[in-house]
């Protein structure tokens, strides 16, 4: 009998609760206009890239083109420089990417390891680089003296590590039982395969998150290959879309009228185009590693 009275007693709990508050309803509304003003944009350079410059002059804001086109990406493909960009950012991924993950968990295991002499210093120094920068010049002396300039090596080294990164994941080591540890050296483990077959396993939250940073910087970089880099064919992808961007801004300024901007090689409608595609890969990439993101982050972030 008690449990018959008690059922309707839980669902007017669990009514309760699902009530939604004044305070609910208005951070909803904030969340709701935060995420329109996110969105809008974003739609508008996908429209304005299937325009045309005289519906673009027309209606700058536009939510949906009257007549689309795929004038702006044909122009854009037929270029051939966004294609030599995709494919050195790829190479970039495909090299940096390991390289800047082995180096920082490497680190970052061996400074989460119990005490050992010269540790403190190894961590205030990688502190201290993370505060101070040394520069650009040092740096570009340093890849002259390695006769790297002028190669993808350059710009590969200079972005290999982070110490903010490091510092992540190092942290989330720290909260891993050290009776692990103990069990695997007292079956004859040494650090390395410690590492790789009962640390890394147990560290997927912080190796996705601290592939989804260095990702995102390799994709987003521009100013170390602006720097180290010459021939056209070497620049990334973001140094193309950078030049496609002057580009479209100089023709701009120099057209007269309407239609001269429409004859121009890179119209607003292609420098959105390019915005667009070079968004997109980044944005397919996420999804995969978004489930780990949250939890690496908040747990990497906490000193245990």
């Amino acid at each position: 009998m008690s449990t018959i009275t008690s059922s309707p007693k839980r669902t007017k709990i669990r009514k309760n609760k699902m009530k939604m508050t004044l305070l609910d309803y208005i951070l909803l509304a904030v969340l709701v206009v935060l995420a329109l003003l996110i969105v809008i944009p974003f739609w508008n350079v996908i429209m304005i890239s299937f325009s045309t410059p005289k519906e673009y002059a027309d209606n700058p804001l536009m939510m949906l083109p009257a007549n689309p086109t795929l004038e702006n990406y044909k122009a854009l493909f037929a270029d051939g420089s966004i294609l030599t960009g995709y494919w050195n950012t790829f190479k970039l991924l495909i090299i940096g990417l390991p390289l800047s993950l082995f180096l920082t968990i490497t680190m970052a295991y061996a400074l989460s390891r119990n005490k050992f002499p010269g540790k403190k210093l190894i961590f205030m120094l990688v502190l201290f680089t993370m505060i101070f920068n040394g520069g650009i010049v040092p740096l570009y002396l340093i890849m002259k003296a390695l006769h790297l300039t002028g190669t993808l090596w350059s710009v590969i080294l200079a972005g290999s590590f982070s110490a903010f990164n490091m510092i992540l994941m190092m942290n989330y080591f720290q909260g891993l039982p050290e009776s692990l540890m103990e069990s695997a050296r007292l079956d004859g483990a040494g650090e390395w395969k410690i590492l790789f077959s009962v640390v890394l396993p147990l560290a997927a939250p912080i190796i996705a998150t601290i592939t989804l940073f260095y990702g995102v910087a390799i994709w987003n970089s521009w100013y170390d290959a602006m720097i180290f880099l010459r021939k056209a064919d070497q620049l990334p992808l973001q140094n193309v879309l950078r030049t496609i961007i002057v580009e479209s801004q100089t023709n701009a300024s120099n057209a007269s009228s309407v239609d001269a901007a429409g004859k121009s090689n890179f119209s607003t409608g292609m420098k959105m185009a390019a915005v667009f595609v070079s968004m997109v890969p980044i944005m397919c990439f996420f999804p995969m590693l978004q489930k780990h993101f949250a939890k690496g982050v908040l747990t990497g972030a906490i000193k245990t």
